[in-house]
């Protein structure tokens, strides 16, 4: 036996590597497990054309042992093994990969699947361990080898008595410390979870002695004995032919890997061939998540390659408006760094996401059209996160995704599109209408709703991001949005409007007056005739509207903003007689009216008063004097 070094060069990369390329030190068992897969992989590939080989591919298996006592973990296989050059070559020298070799020389074979290319993934077992050793025996030859290391110091490698083919790797834990408990490894239950989590659909059986307990014979005690259990399931459910899966196997995958108590509202299940390939299984939930909309809620779609585990939430494969989206992504056609912990940058991974965003669009318009109470339903939990894409990113996606979202409408109360709402539109209507506040109900009881709902559909908006929405779409089918609330609606004949400006015009020094009655808190008073019933309204002008006022200042910032607000009072309402007959007999009781209406006119808007007291007393005056 020689004691061998590592290349210099290989010293620094071995460095590196245990303190800097893996950041997730659980990583080695799935690295392990890589690599014994691959090896059984290479086996059986030279084993079709070399027939001299008898392989019982029913045999291959990948095991698992723990030793307590020793502070080991050994991670075995049935492949192909190692010949002394091979483990000079492959272990002596980092980033010398025999798997990436050996998918090189096998190019004409469409179905090598090597899982490992760098070279690098047994290394990782240093991160954990304090030494290694690596048994093996080629199938090309007799002899058998046994390499060892503890890390940079070197490596050495001697003849082993070992009579099958196969590699087996032995880590010798290091002992623990404040900051890693490196015995929780030898636990059934922590392997268990590493392989769940990363190797769980691996080809080949993975297994482990585990522990189980039977009741005795003839007795009521229970004794323990120990078994050699399979603990990977080896074929992933998206590898699986959708017709002759049952929706329960869905259902329980989905609540298994998502830990989600509810059914999801809709799977997708698909493969996709072209300039990129993949397999995906998504899915749709049936509700939100509690941190759905919070910073801490983060999107992603598992990722998988080959039947291992890259990224547990891929961010990049899904846009933000549908982050609500769960699932797998099965693919080979994306190059990965060094560690596969992470994606390189990459066009393919550009396409599948492409992919991904243009199937969920067709799903959800499917949805919509043919099953509209599911569709309402899932609107009900993700219809805001639609409305933030459209708002977002100044737009840019809203072609995308405004014929997904819907509105009350004042025809049924119930949630419609704008492709609906223009289909029912009157020939002489020019615009879409819409007006804001907390529920349908108090929007439905406002002035400015009740005048315009008798001639035209209106739609409610009810969620703060709503308006916002709207004014980022701008117009729909060439139909601009307009807010009912705003000073510039206008749905009077010219007759009526010629009436209504020669009314303000005749009481233009009273309105004045009132306005300064009230401090300037808006910037006009004037008569209309454009309510119904009610005797007032708030009007808005300018870009700001009321509600946006409200959103805006209800967020946790000091930028406070006011909209540009219009007293408007109902000229065919007795209080217009009353007003005026004030102006010319008493003006200091009309600055009573005034800031009276005016009060009543931000609480029908929703809008806090400042000074209650104020109000309370001069209505207190105002019925007193009566």
């Amino acid at each position: 036996m020689k004691k061998r070094q590592f290349k210099t060069e290989s010293k620094r990369v071995l460095d590196l590597m245990i303190n800097s390329i893996y950041t997730n030190r659980e990583i080695f068992l799935r690295e392990l497990i890589s690599n014994a897969s691959d090896a059984i992989d290479k086996l059986y590939y030279v084993s079709l054309t070399d027939k001299k080989l008898k392989i019982d591919k029913d045999k291959f298996s990948i095991r698992i042992d723990v030793d307590k006592d020793k502070r080991t973990i050994t991670v075995s296989d049935n492949g192909c093994g190692m010949t002394e050059e091979e483990l000079e070559n492959n272990l002596g020298t980092i980033a010398e990969s025999g798997s990436l070799h050996f998918k090189e020389e096998n190019k004409e074979q469409s179905d090598v699947n090597i899982i490992g290319q760098f070279g690098v993934g047994f290394y990782s077992a240093f991160m954990v361990g304090s030494k290694v050793r690596v048994e093996t025996k080629s199938y090309k030859e007799d002899k058998a080898f046994v390499w060892e290391s503890k890390g940079i110091d070197g490596y050495t490698i001697s003849n082993s008595d070992r009579k099958e083919n196969g590699t087996s790797i032995t880590i010798y834990l290091k002992e623990d410390t404040d900051d890693d408990n490196y015995s929780d490894l030898l636990t059934e239950y922590k392997i268990r979870s590493i392989v769940k989590k990363y190797s769980d659909y691996i080809r080949y059986p993975i297994v482990m002695e585990v522990e189980n307990s039977r009741k005795k014979e003839d007795s009521d005690e229970y004794e323990t004995y120990k078994e050699l259990t399979t603990i990977n399931s080896m074929i992933p459910l998206w590898k699986k032919d959708k017709k002759k899966i049952k929706e329960d196997e869905y259902n329980n995958f989905y609540s298994d890997q998502f830990f989600d108590y509810s059914n999801p509202l809709k799977v997708l299940h698909f493969n996709m061939e072209g300039n990129v390939n993949y397999t995906a299984l998504l899915f749709i939930p049936s509700h939100a998540p509690y941190n759905f909309y919070t910073k801490e809620y983060e999107k992603g779609l598992k990722l998988y390659t080959n039947g291992v585990l890259i990224m547990d939430k891929c961010s990049d494969l899904l846009p933000d408006y549908y982050s609500f989206v769960r699932g797998v992504i099965d693919t080979e056609d994306l190059p990965l760094n060094i560690s596969r912990e992470t994606l390189q940058d990459d066009k393919n991974l550009k396409l599948i996401a492409k992919s991904i965003e243009a199937k969920i669009k067709k799903e959800l318009t499917s949805l919509l059209e043919e099953d509209r109470e599911k569709y309402e339903e899932f609107y009900k939990a993700f219809g805001m996160q639609l409305k933030f894409g459209i708002y977002n990113d100044y737009g840019m996606h809203k072609d995308k995704l405004m014929d997904l979202i819907m509105f009350y409408s004042s025809n049924d109360k119930k949630l419609t599109t704008f492709k609906e709402y223009c289909s029912r539109m009157k020939e002489d209507q020019k615009d879409i209408y819409y007006a804001c506040g907390e529920t349908i109900d108090k929007i439905d009881l406002l002035p400015q709703v009740s005048s315009v709902k008798d001639k035209y559909e209106v739609l409610y908006l009810t969620e703060y991001v709503d308006e916002f929405t709207l004014k980022t779409i701008g117009e729909y089918e060439g139909k601009k949005f307009v807010n009912v609330s705003s000073e510039k609606m206008d749905l009077l004949s010219d007759d009526e409007k010629k009436e209504i400006e020669e009314i303000n015009n005749d009481n233009k020094e009273m309105l004045e007056f009132m306005k300064k009655s009230l401090d300037d808190a808006v910037i006009n008073v004037k008569f209309t005739n454009k309510l119904k019933d009610h005797p007032v309204c708030l009007t808005s002008e300018g870009d700001i509207s009321v509600e946006m006022e409200k959103v805006i200042n209800a967020m946790p910032t000091d930028d406070k903003i006011t909209a540009k607000t219009v007293l408007e009072i109902n000229k065919n309402h007795k209080i217009y007689d009353k007003l005026r007959k004030l102006y010319n007999d008493d003006k200091e009781e009309l600055k009573k009216y005034t800031k009276v209406i005016y009060y009543e006119a931000r609480l029908i808007e929703g809008l806090p008063i400042d000074n209650p007291t104020e109000m309370s007393n001069l209505m207190c005056d105002i019925m007193a004097n009566k």
